[in-house]
């Protein structure tokens, strides 16, 4: 397996500044110290973080010197490089969105900017986590557990940038087994847009949906629904050759009266939201940034492809706001021709998968992009049907954990992009649904972990017949 070193310098030191600072400290000769430092991964809801993430985290600091004696010159600096990299930012905001697919910046190497960017985006992702209520005693029970005004700020994002406008729910039109009666609604994410200072900072108002991975029973029973479903947004136009997995498009779609939060299905929401945002910001560079973990990246890309579909993004002068979905773990969720228009209609699509990971596999293990031509030229019959990725592919490697629930887990993803040197790999193959499966069978869990496992084992016994 070929590794690919990505910068050592700190993500959110600019490049330069790492090595001023080391100099202007001290580092080096008698002065250097070392030190090993540990990736740091805080736990969200859905599950506990490797413990023994692939990677080498040690890195060389310098020591802790006296505040009085370094304050100055130190946040100067700092508050320099901060400068520099929000001018890049603001200078490079479309490239970093995959206005040019992202040519040059995740191969050889992993731009530092398109770096803290893909991390702050997977960090509001993974503030619905910390923020979903899973106290049954509770009266938010399987809701947020805060108000839109402060719900970023009880999770330690308080400095994010973003305000929230609109929290999403969706209830999956499935029948779960022993269930009575039809899936209320469950929170499933947030929208959010960028405050007046961050603009400043992201050169553009960025409008952001930002949605969770599967935790209800009715979702995992979505989640098992691989079978495709012509998507048919565009009443006008209704391309019933565009086709996504019908569980993921019963989550996006179902609609829910009896909810006491909200009113109408995820899609209805969403588009409604949007779009009054795009027009409230019309005269500013505004763009639409979608991002989810797991099924969660699976209605970002719905949505991505429905604004799209329905002209819905576009500004006050007519321009097409730019769309970018950033997948976390995500599965496969349309076939081909899902693939292909999304590509036309300009949607950007930046994977970032665990190579590991089963559930990026899924679903169409058998019939996917790879088993739709012989010979690399004759298309098969049962090409229309077969699962296909879209957009970029940004591979990690992490499997040394102690159970299966790691492979999939947003912090472990999290917590390898902020390593100072962590690796990218390319993917190859190999046996991943039986080394799950054996770690499956043979680890105990606590609570979550057997909930997050049981995703998996979903998912792999619904690809293996069994």
């Amino acid at each position: 397996m070929a590794y690919v070193h990505l910068p050592v310098n700190n993500s959110s030191t600019p490049p330069g500044l790492y090595a001023k600072t080391q100099q202007r400290l001290g580092v080096g000769g008698h002065h250097a110290a070392s030190a090993t430092a540990a990736v740091a991964m805080p736990q969200t809801s859905a599950a506990p973080p490797c413990k023994n993430v692939a990677v080498n985290t040690t890195r060389h600091v310098a020591p802790v010197a006296p505040v009085e004696g370094i304050s100055r010159g130190v946040r100067r600096m700092i508050g320099s490089g901060e400068r520099e990299e929000s001018m890049a930012l603001r200078s490079m905001w479309r490239e970093v969105q995959g206005e040019r697919d992202w040519a040059g910046m995740v191969e050889p190497q992993l731009h530092p900017l398109l770096r803290n960017e893909i991390v702050r985006y997977g960090e509001l992702v993974a503030a619905t986590y910390k923020a979903f209520d899973l106290d049954a005693s509770s009266k938010r029970y399987l809701n947020c557990k805060y108000g839109k005004a402060r719900m970023l700020g009880e999770v330690g994002m308080a400095g994010a940038g973003y305000a929230v406008t609109r929290y999403i729910y969706a209830a999956p039109d499935v029948a779960v087994p022993g269930g009575a009666g039809p899936c209320p609604s469950r929170w499933i994410g947030y929208v959010a847009v960028a405050t007046d200072e961050a603009v400043q900072r992201l050169g553009r108002r960025d409008i952001v949906v930002s949605f969770r991975g599967t935790v209800t029973g009715s979702e995992w029973v979505a989640n098992m629904m691989s079978s495709l479903a012509p998507a048919r947004f565009d009443p006008a136009d209704p391309r019933p050759d565009v086709k996504v997995e019908s569980g993921f498009l019963s989550v996006y779609t179902s609609d829910d009266a009896t909810c006491r939060f909200t009113c109408g299905s995820c899609r209805n929401q969403l588009l409604s939201e949007v779009t009054r945002l795009i027009n409230k910001y019309k005269h500013e560079d505004v763009s639409i940034t979608l991002a989810g973990h797991s099924m969660g990246s699976s209605l970002a890309l719905l949505l991505g492809y429905d604004l799209a579909e329905l002209g819905l993004n576009r500004g006050g002068d007519g321009r097409q706001v730019p769309i970018t979905v950033y997948s976390f773990a995500g599965p496969r969720v349309g076939n081909m021709a899902f693939k292909d228009r999304c590509d036309k209609l300009g949607v950007k699509v930046l994977r970032v998968v665990n190579v590991n990971d089963p559930i990026t596999k899924l679903p169409g293990i058998f019939l996917n992009e790879n088993s739709r031509v012989w010979g690399g030229r004759l298309e098969l019959p049962w090409s229309c049907s077969c699962y296909t990725h879209v957009g970029v592919e940004l591979a990690l490697d992490f499997f040394k954990a102690r159970d299966p629930a790691c492979v999939h887990d947003l912090e472990a993803y999290l917590g390898l992009l902020k390593c100072p040197k962590m690796t990218k790999v390319k993917k190859e193959g190999g046996d991943l649904i039986s080394m799950a499966k054996k770690f499956v069978l043979e680890q105990s869990f606590d609570t979550w972990r057997w909930q997050m496992a049981a995703i998996q084992v979903c998912d792999l016994v619904q690809a293996l017949g069994m």
